[in-house]
């Protein structure tokens, strides 16, 4: 990977995260400490879980050390509404995206240490977050139909999108 595979990769990220968001969003206020599903996170917990990771990947391999970040069961504990939960979502891939701008195609090649005992390219790293990010968001989704939210957002439906999450129109050669 070298900075220009990781815009293109990254772009999918804005369009599916804006799509997190408006999943959020459709998510019961009064349901965000819910166990929809028996020994899983709740949708809290797993929003928490998942924009850290998003947060954390990035401006892990800018710095040149991943480190994970604020602890989860306090952060969980700190939001109470679902704006907040939102607004934590927004905060985390504002971080994110910006550190993607500034990484290098170095820090990309770069090892970088991590929590789980072994260093990783910086590529390899961020090549982790579509992975996760998807796998998590499938968890929200399952979720919200337990919660009796239904229909949800379609996962592929960047046309409703906020406009900065809509898909860029193409350049021009």
């Amino acid at each position: 990977m070298n900075k220009a595979s990781l815009l293109a990769t990254w772009d999918m990220m804005r369009l599916r995260h804006g799509i997190a968001l408006r999943l959020i969003e459709s998510l019961p206020a009064d349901k965000l400490d819910a166990n929809p599903i028996p020994n899983m996170r709740t949708p809290k917990q797993l929003v928490v879980h998942t924009y850290q990771f998003l947060r954390m990947a990035p401006t892990g391999v800018l710095a040149g050390t991943l480190t994970n970040g604020p602890d989860e069961a306090a952060t969980v504990a700190g939001i109470q509404t679902r704006d907040q939960l939102l607004a934590f979502a927004r905060q985390a891939w504002a971080e994110a995206d910006a550190a993607v701008a500034k990484i290098t195609d170095a820090q990309l090649a770069a090892s970088v240490p991590t929590p789980w005992g072994e260093p990783y390219p910086g590529a390899v790293i961020l090549g982790f977050v579509p992975d996760e990010f998807l796998h998590h968001r499938g968890q929200l989704y399952a979720f919200a139909r337990a919660l009796g939210v239904d229909p949800v957002v379609m996962m592929w439906d960047f046309e409703h999108n906020a406009p900065e999450f809509q898909k860029k129109a193409p350049a021009a050669s």
